[in-house]
């Protein structure tokens, strides 16, 4: 039989909290039989908002947090001063054992930091990274590096290799993932300085499946199932790809809309224009895994809605099933 899951919630982060948050626990607890909910942050909110909800109370249990840690503020300073506070609480439940996971829409900075000051690091792991999947033709591509580490050295992204081929193959299923570094042209000795460091060591390595160099322009094309890069490089293409996703889906529905026969059109291809499209939503793939640590947190979008919420939620399961955490810490004994 298998054993439940409990997942620590921040209630209070994202754009659109607690709102969508909570909407998202109750639809996850709702997809699931073996996932329990804490909801943290402020227990008057949350037991307000809940009441529009008919759901299983057993599997749904609020702790309390008065302070919230907004994104102006500096990370570290605040998981510090703010003991109260939705990320610092919950993220102390996975630090004692109380709770198998943490999702948060909140500040980026905040989870980033209290990951590693409270949950910490496994030991032999040197940066953590977030590593968020990604659409492409082909199905899904892990991006590793994309907002953790921007000062990364290259003994950093031969963790991040190691550590997203193990998230692949066991998450995903994907046997043997092709791992790729980011680089400005497919040539070896093509790259800055931290690529060109990178490049000769994880080619000798033997435990994963390593295929070069890969160019932006060739991600959307599922060309690699990891892509490795140090966090600055690794966030620009991020934001790209889903403000260009954005923006193409934006023009695509104002062209059909223009003319009456485009209309027309528009009705007649909707199923499998709608098909295509769900494929590209990256709400579908849930939150960016902060991997490395003692326990498992994930950091999902600030603008989440609850399906994607739901969905980090979801993840969480699958992460802590496969023992990700005890994969990682046996390999990097090797």
């Amino acid at each position: 039989m298998q054993r439940e899951i409990t997942v620590a919630v921040d209630a209070m982060g994202g754009d659109y909290a607690p709102k969508e948050i909570i909407k998202g626990a109750v639809l996850a607890i709702q997809d699931r039989q073996d996932i329990n909910i804490i909801l943290v942050g402020k227990e008057d909110v949350i037991r307000n908002e809940l009441n529009g909800y008919d759901y299983d109370k057993k599997r749904i249990i609020i702790i309390n947090a008065e302070e919230v840690i907004t994104n102006d503020e500096a990370p570290v300073m605040a998981i510090r001063r703010k003991k109260n506070s939705s990320v610092v609480v919950a993220l102390n439940l996975v630090k004692n054992g109380e709770a198998d996971a943490f999702v948060s829409a909140g500040s980026t900075g905040a989870v980033l930091a209290g990951g590693q000051l409270i949950v910490g690091r496994i030991e032999g792991v040197e940066r953590p990274p977030l590593a968020p999947l990604i659409p492409t033709i082909t199905g899904v591509s892990l991006l590793i590096d994309c907002g953790a580490n921007v000062d990364a050295r290259p003994s950093h992204l031969v963790q991040f290799a190691k550590m997203g081929s193990i998230y692949m193959e066991n998450v995903i299923g994907i046997k043997k993932p092709r791992v790729a570094i980011v680089n400005i042209g497919t040539e070896e000795e093509k790259g800055n300085q931290l690529v060109k460091e990178t490049y000769p060591l994880l080619k000798e390595l033997t435990d994963i499946n390593f295929i070069g160099s890969i160019e932006a322009r060739d991600i959307p094309y599922g060309q690699a199932d990891v892509i490795v890069c140090e966090a600055f490089v690794g966030n620009v293409i991020l934001k790209l790809y889903e403000g260009l996703g954005t923006a193409l889906i934006g023009k695509i529905k104002e062209g059909l809309m223009s003319t009456t026969r485009s209309k027309i059109g528009a009705l007649l291809s909707k199923p499998a224009l709608k098909n295509t499209l769900k494929a590209f939503d990256y709400s579908r793939y849930g939150g960016a895994p902060l991997l490395g640590l003692k326990g498992l947190v994930v950091k999902t979008h600030g603008n989440s809605k609850s399906n994607e919420i739901r969905n980090s939620i979801l993840q969480c399961v699958t992460f802590t099933e496969q023992k990700i955490n005890e994969k990682i810490k046996e390999n990097l004994k090797s």
